[in-house]
Order: structure tokens, then C-alpha cells, then sequence
């Protein structure tokens, strides 16, 4: 099929460039690309076009207009291509393989494509996959995907109602399953009533957190997946009893030591019993013998490939005054390559919110990364959300033009003022809600444009800069929502 891109004669050089021999150009009478019309495009292709078999006119992604007249005489679709001329090389190869759309920019749709695409191959990867054991339907090791482990931080100190809220959190945010953090004053009952609450909760494997032999005896009695944790103290009194429920436990070395008390306890382990067993070799924080600890982990691999690894990767993410997202793409590629099998986060502190979403995301990136063989980059899911893949066009500066500065008066708005906040997620709202409240209504919605739109559907501003003020603080609380971050208005973002 011939495709016929049209840009303004500002990007031509680029639309050229990028497009190569995939598909013709023809430049429109307009600086900006973003101003063609049907007019203007008519006569263009009109000039330009001698051969004008094409069946499919890509306009930029940003040019608002109604085109259906044009391409009916024209006898072809016309459908919106990229926002940006730099997505083109993208945009083309899927022309064969997708229809195009008259509103939403290729861009736009080609993402969800790409990671819808990205997604049915980790599934399809997973179903093939052969691994050493199961938790409930979850496959643990081999091939399979790793699996992301939440621990619910003293779930055993929680009442009904927030730890159900919380198991429900971490579920949505992507968790393979659910840990029942411990604490030191839990009480056999207190392990009971934590187990029953996640049963009732949620449909994942639940795990139990402590060495306590009590405490373990007390969760096998509710029907726990999985126990952490076996080392040699506990190993005699409950390794009979989870070798009687068969199911897998988690052995870590003693307090420390190394790699020889990892096997020994391993060994200690299978004579009580306890067939299907998962080796912490544990990682320990930066700073503190991370390096030692990532070779106790290949040394482990290296002589016991078939045996599932537990990756604690929260004992890093909550240790360093970095951004998790970076963090825990970075961890979980080294734990890819140590055969972890399990990625273990607490999601505790306020820096590592969103810890599960990244580690379940870049767990897939993994998989797909391990069966393309290459790195983990251009497969159709990422976690870049702040520094950018390809930088759009910047503007050169004019010849002439007019400083800004900052007003020095205010004047209050005859309307009244409105206040901005958020609602978290965790409040139970999908997705978190922008609140902005007005003497005589109170507005919620998901973005800053549905709000400020609202507000002016309502006539609730009178003067301009208080509109200009409100869709400032709007995005910033907007970007707040997206980014997991907290929001005060007027404060610097």
C-alpha cells in the first residue's frame, strides 16, 4: 500500500529523514505542520502529487479538523499520524497491521499496541513455561516469569480493615503474592486472624514473615502457601510440620554467616522433610557487602540452577536515597542474571511507593529481554517516567521578543478562591482524584484539564490570572497523582 505522509515545510527536513523510503512526502504551504487543513492539503498534493494512488495519508497527530470530505475526494483514509515527525520510523511499519484513527495521534495508539503486543508475549511465555514448583496457580522458577513477593510490613498489628485495604492495594499495584509481615510482640492468635483476613481478601498465594516456630505453626493451621523463614535455630521444630502441609519454605544462612550455613540449613531442611525449598542467599544493602552478596547469589545459581532463589530487593530500595524506579529496573536485571525467582518488597517508605508496579514491570521486561536475547530496551514496556527516550523539537529563538516577568500585584478574585489538594489511592480512589474546592461546590476528577474545565463550565473564576493560577496548580497536582508524589499548593513541585 502507498502511504503519502504530509508535514509543514518546519519539518520537513526530519519527515524526510525519518521516513525514508517507507512512504512519500508532500510539505503543505504552512510553517507548522499542526496548522495544515483540508484545504491546504488539497492544493498541495494537488502542486506535488502526480501519482495520486494512495491509500493511506498520514496528517500530524496535532492538526485539529475534520478531513473526511478531503479524503473522499481524494479516494484514500486520512488519519492522524504522530504528534511528533521523530515517531514516524515508529508509526510506518504498523500500517499493514493496524487501522489508524481520525482522533486519537498514532503515538497514542501505537503505544497501547506495543505494550499490549509486549504483554500477550509474557503471557504467552509464561503459559509455556516449566518450573519446579507452584504456589496455589502461581509458577515459581525455571522459566517463568519472576514473581513479585509484597510484604504487608506488621500485618500482624493491623486491624481488619487496613490490612485488608492494604492487601487490596498491593494487588492491584501488580503483586504475584502477598507476605504477612510479623512482628516481634505477635501473638499465635494475632497470626490467625492476619492469615484469615487475606484469605477473605485476595485469591494470591499469602505467605507467612517470621522464624518464630509458633507463629509458623499458627499459619500452617489457616493453610499458608509459603513460610519465611527457615534457618538452623527453627529448621528441627518446624520443618516436620511444613513437610506434613507440603508446602515450599524459604532457608536463609544463620545470622551472620555465609554461603556454607545457606547449604547447610538447605540440607537440614530436606532431612526433616521439606521437599520444595526456595534459598535466600540474601542481598545485603549498599554499603554493607552488597558485592559479597551478589556473589553468594551466583555461587548458588552456578551450583543449584533448578532451585528457586529469593531476591530481597527491598533490603536496597529502602537503604538508598534514590528514586525506587531506576533502582529496582537495575536490581531486578541483576537478579534476572543470579536466577532469582522471587522479588521481595516491603513498599514501606514514602521513596519506594510504587516499588510492586516497577518491579512487576521490569520482571516483564526481563522475561522478554531473556527471550529476545538482548538487552532490556525497545520492547513495548518501560519505567522511564521521568528522563525521556527521544526528546522532542525544541523552538529556536526569534529575532525579537519580550522578556517575561512575574506580576507584582494580585488581585482576589470576585468569584472567591479555590483550594487545591489530592486524594491518594490509598485512600481507596482508583487511581487517586484531584479535589478542588470552592465556597459553593466541591470538584473531583482525574485530571487537571476535567477539573479546570468543570470550573469554568461552572463559572467559578472571573479573572485571568486566577484561571491561569488554577490550571498551574492543577497540573502540578495532577503530575503529584501520576508520580506517587505528595502535593501542598503553592509549594515548589
Amino acid at each position: 500500500m502507498k502511504i503519502l505522509v504530509a508535514t509543514g515545510r518546519l519539518a520537513e527536513k526530519t519527515v524526510r529523514s525519518v521516513v525514508g523510503d517507507l512512504a512519500d512526502v508532500v510539505v503543505v504551504d504552512t510553517r507548522i505542520a499542526a496548522f495544515i487543513t483540508p484545504r491546504k492539503l488539497l492544493a498541495a498534493i494537488g502542486q506535488q502529487v502526480k501519482d495520486s494512488d494512495y491509500g493511506l495519508i498520514f496528517i500530524p497527530g496535532l492538526v485539529a479538523g475534520d478531513f473526511t470530505k478531503a479524503g473522499a475526494k481524494l479516494g484514500c483514509r486520512i488519519r492522524l499520524g504522530p504528534k511528533h515527525a521523530y515517531d514516524l520510523g515508529f508509526v510506518l511499519p504498523f500500517v499493514d497491521k493496524m487501522e489508524f484513527s481520525k482522533d486519537v495521534p498514532a503515538c497514542e495508539l501505537l503505544a497501547d499496541v506495543r505494550r499490549e503486543m509486549a504483554l500477550e508475549k509474557v503471557r504467552e511465555f509464561e503459559d509455556a513455561a516449566t518450573t519446579p514448583m507452584k504456589l496455589g496457580y502461581i509458577k515459581v522458577g525455571g522459566n517463568s516469569r519472576m514473581k513479585v513477593l509484597a510484604e504487608v510490613v506488621d500485618a500482624t498489628g493491623m486491624d481488619q480493615e487496613t490490612l485488608a485495604r492494604r492487601i487490596s492495594s498491593f494487588e492491584k499495584k501488580g503483586a504475584d503474592m502477598i507476605d504477612l509481615g510479623a512482628s516481634l510482640h505477635a501473638t499465635p492468635e494475632d497470626v490467625r486472624r492476619a492469615v484469615r483476613v487475606a484469605r477473605d481478601t485476595t485469591s494470591l498465594p499469602v505467605s507467612i514473615d517470621t522464624l518464630d516456630p509458633n507463629l509458623i505453626n499458627a499459619a500452617l493451621d489457616c493453610g499458608i502457601d509459603l513460610v519465611l523463614s527457615l534457618d538452623s535455630n527453627n529448621i528441627s521444630i518446624i520443618g516436620p510440620r511444613i513437610a506434613e502441609a507440603e508446602i515450599p519454605a524459604v532457608v536463609i544462612p544463620d545470622p551472620g554467616e555465609g554461603f556454607d550455613s545457606l547449604i547447610r540449613n538447605m540440607e537440614l531442611a530436606r532431612e526433616t522433610g521439606v521437599k520444595e525449598l526456595i534459598a535466600d542467599p540474601v542481598l545485603d544493602p549498599i554499603g554493607h557487602g552488597i558485592g559479597d552478596s551478589i556473589v553468594r547469589y551466583m555461587e548458588f545459581h552456578e551450583q543449584n540452577p533448578d532451585i528457586p532463589v529469593f531476591f530481597g530487593i527491598g533490603n536496597v530500595t529502602e537503604l538508598i536515597d534514590a528514586d525506587s524506579t531506576g533502582v529496582n529496573a537495575t536490581l531486578c536485571g541483576i537478579g534476572a542474571d543470579l536466577g532469582a525467582s522471587i522479588l521481595f518488597t516491603p513498599e514501606y517508605s514514602n521513596k519506594t511507593q510504587g516499588s510492586i508496579n516497577e518491579l512487576k514491570k521490569a520482571s516483564q521486561m526481563m522475561m522478554l529481554a531473556r527471550e529476545r536475547e538482548s538487552s532490556p530496551k525497545d520492547l513495548g514496556i518501560d519505567l522511564i517516567e521521568i528522563k525521556e527516550k527521544r526528546r522532542r523539537t525544541d523552538s529556536v529563538l526569534p529575532e525579537t521578543f519580550v522578556c517575561a516577568e512575574r506580576s507584582r500585584m494580585w488581585t482576589l478574585d470576585p468569584k472567591g478562591s479555590i483550594r487545591v489538594s489530592i486524594i491518594p489511592e490509598s485512600s481507596g480512589m482508583k487511581g487517586g482524584q484531584i479535589l478542588a474546592e470552592h465556597d459553593s461546590a466541591s470538584i473531583v476528577g482525574e485530571t487537571a484539564r476535567e477539573v479546570m474545565d468543570t470550573i469554568l463550565k461552572m463559572e467559578l473564576v472571573s479573572r485571568m490570572e486566577h484561571a491561569a493560577y488554577l490550571g498551574q496548580e492543577l497540573k502540578k497536582a495532577e503530575l503529584a497523582l501520576k508520580l506517587g508524589r505528595s502535593y501542598a499548593q503553592d509549594d515548589e513541585f
